[in-house]
């Protein structure tokens, strides 16, 4: 049997997947360092699985293991909760008490959803992690640990860095070693495994009859989404074990538990989707190229009627050359009188001309949407082929000053 059978059989774990064997393998061989390891994976891939195997098989093993989930904690007391506090430091606090990493000296401490962790908290893990000290809350002596560190996060870290919602410096410091756990759609071989496992449990719990799939059952599990991933597979195999008399399933049967739903990956609950995001941005972006050519043409031919009237000498070149230009352009180059009266509505005021970045081109063809609809942000949001949500969001982001 080899090491990453070994594993498997121990923690649990089921699936033949390369991806997956490829994961435990990275996790076995960290596992004798300290150096600290960054798993991500969507929701209800088995995460938490990857930090017990790196401590079991580390020389750690004889310690501390504890395990924290970081958004289950609220901002106000997170930082009393990992680095303890002080007698009196807050309201409640009638005596000292020592956080997780006080605790877990000499063991290993995994960070469940570390994106969620505040600013303020971030900096304090930050120097954790740089050199083993941190500071009570309500204290001003330093103290020293020596704790091995693991991460886990189902939100992409690059792009909550570019949003400011997470410190660059800290991920560079969880991420000396990244493991990418395997959705269950890139294992679909694993999924009946997976199925079969939980009716049995299930079985062997309520002493029942385990279920069975027929091929095609089996094969519209495997073709399934599985938004939820391994979580979302198991609640299906105990509702179905429980609810359906028959003990063969079939795919009309299995239908009937799996959710209608669009492909598209997960994301967090409140967060805006990520496809989206870049269908409005793309959509956004193409219509700038779109008014840009159609600009160049006008030009083209604004410059041909100056070259036939100069070399014709039946006319004086004219003096105003906006009156030579489209409509739309003359509206553009005229200010802008608003409507006297509107739901909603915002005066929208440029800054100074710089250097155009993707951003500039976003905002400006946000200035000239909203210029062109008197304000109103439905309608320029219509235009823009995006929501109005968005909209009012990308006025935010972009700076764009509301009077």
């Amino acid at each position: 049997m080899t090491e990453i059978a070994t594993v498997k059989q121990r923690f649990g774990i089921i699936g033949t997947s390369e991806l997956l064997d490829r994961a435990l393998e990275v996790a076995l061989r960290v596992a004798p360092t300290d150096l600290t390891v960054l798993v991500t994976g969507e929701s209800g891939v088995g995460k938490e699985f990857f930090p017990q195997v790196i401590h079991a098989y580390s020389a750690r093993k004889h310690n501390k293991y504890i395990a924290v989930n970081c958004a289950a904690i609220p901002e106000g007391t997170i930082d009393s909760e990992l680095f303890g506090h002080e007698k009196g430091a807050f309201t409640g606090a009638t005596e000292a008490r020592k956080g997780y990493f006080e605790e877990a000296d000499g063991g290993t401490i995994f960070l469940d959803e570390v994106a969620e962790l505040p600013h303020s908290t971030q900096a304090r893990l930050l120097r954790v992690l740089q050199t083993g000290e941190f500071i009570r809350v309500g204290s001003s002596k330093v103290q020293k640990t020596n704790v091995r560190v693991v991460a886990a996060t189902n939100v992409n870290l690059q792009e909550a860095i570019v949003q400011g919602r997470f410190r660059e410096d800290l991920f560079y410091r969880l991420s000396t070693v990244p493991i990418s756990v395997p959705s269950l759609r890139e294992r679909p071989e694993d999924i009946p495994l997976l199925f079969r496992k939980f009716a049995a449990d299930v079985a062997v719990q309520y002493r029942m009859p385990a279920v069975t799939l027929d091929e095609g059952a089996r094969q519209t599990l495997m073709h399934y989404y599985w938004r939820g991933n391994i979580r979302q597979l198991k609640n299906v195999a105990e509702q179905i074990s429980a609810i359906e008399p028959a003990r063969v399933i079939t795919s009309e049967v299995l239908s009937r538990y799996l959710p209608r739903q669009e492909a598209g990956a997960p994301v967090a609950a409140g967060a805006p989707r990520f496809d989206e995001e870049m269908s409005s941005e793309r959509e956004l972006l193409y219509k700038v190229l779109f008014d840009m050519r159609a600009d160049i043409n006008d030009l083209k031919r604004m410059m041909g009627e100056l070259m036939q009237q100069a070399s014709g000498h039946r006319a004086e070149a004219p003096h105003d050359i906006k009156a030579l230009l489209p409509s739309t352009a003359q509206s553009s180059l005229e200010p802008v009188r608003p409507a006297a009266e509107f739901a909603e509505s915002e005066e929208v005021t440029d800054e100074a001309p710089r250097e155009k970045t993707k951003a500039d081109m976003q905002r400006e063809q946000i200035i000239r949407a909203l210029r062109r609809n008197n304000g109103r942000r439905r309608e320029a949001a219509a235009e823009l082929f995006m929501s109005e949500r968005t909209l009012y969001r990308k006025i935010k982001e972009l700076g764009i000053t509301e009077n």
